[in-house]
């Protein structure tokens, strides 16, 4: 029974070979694929380096800073880059439409910066055709084009009834036709396989690596499966041609808007402008840490010169405008996580609910499951989010330290009117170290993969059912 698979399918290879339509069509995808992955590890490479050296450079330039005021230090501030991970050569995911940089100050949460373009973060876009992209999109179309007549020619042909006369079921047809066109897509996975090991030598896991591969091939399957149900069940070549067409057209092109406009519609994210002003008042109840005298730091006042047993703010041991530039600064970070964490829960929902429309186009899953393996989605952007706050909190903090315990408090109220106290409050450059080195990195492989369990359980919940479509259409081939 195998050796009659086999046949019918080595036989199909050799129609190909011999097929200029085929010939073509290969050589243009190979074409395409060859100058998009070499524009695309190029451009992410010099990215990598380009993010590596600015952000040596911002760390080289905060530690090289002349004696000054430490709250100087908090506003002059520090910037951070996300640095693309290996497997961005192959998918670069929301990089494109998401900042990849971002200031860090006292006082203030910023936005990430740089985007190539601006976009909704659920998803990534289309502005760059990319390895990844012609995989997902412009390989089906090569499958279409070489495939949809698959079962038709024979009839056409009036050479499916010889092969039903000589004990070739339909089953066995339709399981060799498979075999024929799934055996060449698997094989135009070897440029992907070649730019994973590449991206394995520059430090990518090889666990991710092989998750992307695996997804990309459960993807053409998925369209080897839907290709051969079409052959199958219609009476004509243009028929099938017709019906494949739109089908990719509803797959790659309309599900995927339709999703990315149904997620900002039935989960709508407030713009930056809104959201910081909805969080004024709470902001206004922490208090301005400029201030020290603001009505919000009374308490802390009392507490301190309670704990210390003193009756005036000059007598304690601390700074008192550097303490509460500390309490200042925990009480407004805490404020603007949680406005952060609730924006990003929102983007979080929606790109979740934009991913489900994987049910409806295994476009929309495949391309989900590959930004999550690649590393470059957009909960390793959150992820960026969460350990640039972190940095700048640490760092700020640092300085609220350093004007708390090295600065006198009446040298730091009276240094605008006193050169000599001036001077004493410039505190030397050994005081900015606070600054931790920051490397971003790629999540655990592990990780990645759970979040691409869901796109992958789709592609293959597709496979099983197209698969078991197309069977039954197999018993029902007629001459």
């Amino acid at each position: 029974m195998m050796g009659q698979l086999l046949t019918i399918a080595r036989a199909e290879w050799q129609l190909w070979l011999r097929s200029r339509l085929a010939l073509c069509a290969l050589l243009v995808f190979a074409l395409l694929l060859a100058a998009t992955s070499v524009a695309t590890a190029l451009r992410m490479s010099k990215e990598a380096h380009d993010r590596a050296h600015q952000q040596a450079a911002a760390e080289e330039t905060f530690l090289s800073q002349p004696d000054r005021h430490p709250h100087r230090m908090v506003h002059y501030g520090h910037y951070v880059f996300r640095v693309p991970p290996p497997l961005s050569m192959i998918d670069p995911g929301v990089d494109s439409v998401t900042g990849q940089s971002m200031f860090l100050e006292g006082h203030k949460q910023n936005t990430a910066m740089f985007a190539d373009a601006r976009a909704s973060a659920e998803l990534g876009g289309f502005e760059n055709l990319t390895s990844a992209l012609a995989y997902q999109l412009f390989l089906p179309l090569l499958l279409i084009a070489i495939g949809h007549g698959l079962i038709i020619r024979e009839r056409e042909e009036n050479t499916l009834a010889p092969l039903l006369a000589q004990g070739v079921t339909g089953m066995a047809l339709h399981a060799a036709k498979w075999m024929a066109l799934a055996g060449a897509s698997l094989a135009l996975l070897l440029p992907l396989a070649v730019l994973c090991a590449i991206a394995v030598g520059q430090g990518a896991a090889p666990l991710a690596s092989l998750g992307i591969i695996g997804l990309h091939a459960l993807h053409l399957l998925v369209w080897c499966s839907l290709i051969l149900l079409v052959s199958s069940v219609a009476r004509s070549r243009s028929l099938a041609l017709g019906v494949l067409a739109l089908c990719w057209l509803a797959s790659a092109l309309i599900v995927p808007r339709i999703a990315v406009e149904s997620a900002s519609s039935a989960i709508p994210v407030p713009g930056k402008i809104e959201t910081d002003l909805n969080m004024q008042a709470e902001l206004r109840a922490v208090g301005d840490g400029h201030n020290a005298n603001a009505p919000a730091f009374r308490q802390l006042k009392a507490n301190l010169l309670a704990q210390y047993d003193v009756t005036r703010v000059e007598d304690l041991p601390v700074n008192f405008r550097g303490v509460v530039a500390q309490s200042a600064e925990a009480d407004l970070t805490q404020v603007m996580n949680k406005h952060a964490e609730e924006r990003m829960a929102l983007e979080a929902g929606q790109a979740k609910f934009a991913a489900s429309f994987g049910w409806l186009s295994p476009a929309v899953a495949v391309s989900a499951g590959s930004r999550a393996l690649a590393g470059t989605d957009l909960a390793t952007h959150h992820r960026f989010l969460r350990e640039a706050e972190a940095v700048r909190f640490d760092f700020v903090q640092g300085l609220n330290r350093v004007h708390a315990q090295q600065l006198a408090y009446s040298d730091d109220i009276n240094r605008s009117s006193d050169m000599e106290a001036e001077r004493r409050t410039r505190l030397s450059a050994e005081n900015w170290q606070v600054l931790d080195r920051f490397d971003f990195q790629p999540a655990a492989a592990n990780d990645r993969l759970a979040r691409a369990g869901a796109p992958a359980a789709m592609l293959f919940a597709w496979l099983v059912m197209l698969t078991a479509i197309g069977a039954w259409a197999a018993r029902r081939v007629q001459p």
